[in-house]
């Protein structure tokens, strides 16, 4: 049975995640609050986000750095804009 929940991203009911992506009350606010619809645009940027910035997910600060991304991009409604990439290209 899917779950319907508030999507605070896309602003209206959709389809809730399966599970819980990301580990602690961050995740669980994730779950809570971002679609599936919503986690999957995320991913598109997040992919980008880590190959043009060159970025290692082994190191603690490329983390970080990606998870404030996240953040603003989920929960504040701010764009990832990377030089030389337009959005129409996606």
């Amino acid at each position: 049975m899917n779950r319907t929940i508030f999507c605070t991203f896309l602003k209206r009911d959709a389809e809730g995640q399966d599970f819980q992506y990301y580990p602690g009350d961050l995740g669980k606010r994730l779950f809570n609050e971002i679609s599936k619809e919503a986690w999957g645009e995320w991913q598109k940027k997040q992919i980008i986000l880590i190959n043009e910035k060159k970025l290692n997910m082994m190191n603690l600060d490329a983390r970080q750095l990606l998870e404030k991304y996240m953040k603003n991009f989920l929960f504040e409604g701010q764009d990832v804009h990377i030089e030389g990439h337009s959005p129409a290209s996606e």
